[in-house]
C-alpha cells in the first residue's frame, strides 16, 4: 500500500501512525496475505474488544438512569455489524480495503468486511497510539450512531417493541407467517408477515427469516403508529406509544 493511500486513510480517520505497517495490515483482508497472520484478523480481534469497553463505559457514563438491559440495547446495536460497516463506509474505508481477485468481482462487498476493517482501525491506532487515541477515534466515529440508538427506542430489535406493544396493549401476541420463499437451499430469500390476532400487516422480503421477520415488524408497528420515519431516514418509536425495553425480554 503506498503512501498517498495511508496518508488519505490516516486524513479520513484523524490519525497520523508513527508506525504505518500497522495501518497497512489492517487494511489487508486475509484473502490478499500470504499467511492470516499477515491480514487484519488479530487486530480485529483486539479492535472489537477495545470497541466493546469503550462504548459500554461511555454508556454507563452518560446514562445513569438506564437499567443493565437498556445498556445492553444500546451498546449492541453500535457495535454491531451493521454500524460498524455503516462508520466504515462514510469514512471511506472500504474504498482502499485490500482484497483478493476473487472478492473483487463481487457486486458489492459484505458488510462484515468493512466492519472488520473498522475494528482493525481501532486496535490499530490503540497499539500506535495508547488507548485515550483509540477512544478518542471511537468516540469520534460512533457518536451519531450512539445518540440514534439512545434516541430510537428500539435499537433496532422491532420484533422486541412490536411483542410489547401487542402483548400489553392489543392482548396478543404477533405471529410471524411465512408467505414465500425463493431461492437455493444456501441462499434462500423470505416473505414474511406479522398477524396479530385478526390483522394481517404488511409482508417484506430479508435474505434471511430474521431479516424479514424485523422488517415485517417495523411494517406493523408503522401501521400501528408504534413508529415512524424520520425525515433523515431514521426509524423512530413515537413518545408515549411504547413500553420500557425491560417490561418484557426479547422474542428470540
Amino acid at each position: 500500500m503506498d503512501d498517498a493511500t495511508l496518508a488519505t486513510i490516516e486524513a479520513a480517520i484523524g490519525h497520523t501512525f508513527r508506525d504505518r505497517s500497522l495501518l497497512a495490515i489492517a487494511m489487508t483482508h486475509a484473502s490478499v496475505s500470504d499467511s492470516r497472520l499477515e491480514s487484519n484478523e488479530r487486530l480485529e480481534f483486539l479492535g472489537d474488544a477495545i470497541l466493546g469497553m469503550v462504548i459500554c463505559r461511555y454508556l454507563f457514563d452518560t446514562f445513569p438512569d438506564l437499567l443493565e438491559g437498556d445498556l445492553t440495547k444500546i451498546k449492541s446495536s453500535v457495535v454491531s455489524r451493521r454500524t460498524c460497516s455503516k462508520a466504515a463506509n462514510r469514512l471511506g474505508l472500504q474504498q482502499h480495503l485490500r482484497i483478493g481477485k476473487g472478492m473483487m468481482s463481487q457486486p458489492r462487498l459484505p458488510s462484515s468486511l468493512s466492519a472488520a476493517v473498522l475494528e482493525a482501525i481501532i486496535a490499530a491506532i490503540h497499539l500506535d497510539a495508547g488507548h485515550e487515541a483509540a477512544q478518542a477515534f471511537i468516540l469520534r466515529t460512533m457518536s451519531d450512531f450512539i445518540e440514534q440508538a439512545a434516541d430510537s427506542g428500539h435499537q433496532q430489535n422491532f420484533k422486541s417493541v412490536l411483542q410489547q406493544h401487542a402483548q400489553r396493549r392489543m392482548g396478543d401476541a404477533p405471529q410471524y407467517v411465512i408467505l414465500d420463499e425463493k431461492g437455493p437451499d444456501h441462499s434462500k430469500c423470505f416473505e414474511i408477515c406479522v398477524e396479530i390476532g385478526t390483522q394481517r400487516f404488511a409482508s417484506s422480503w430479508g435474505n434471511s427469516k430474521k431479516q424479514a421477520e424485523q422488517q415485517a415488524a417495523l411494517n406493523a408497528l408503522i401501521a400501528l403508529g408504534v413508529a415512524e420515519h424520520r425525515e433523515n431516514g431514521d426509524v423512530a418509536v413515537v413518545k408515549g406509544r411504547s413500553l420500557n425495553s425491560h417490561d418484557v425480554d426479547d422474542p428470540a
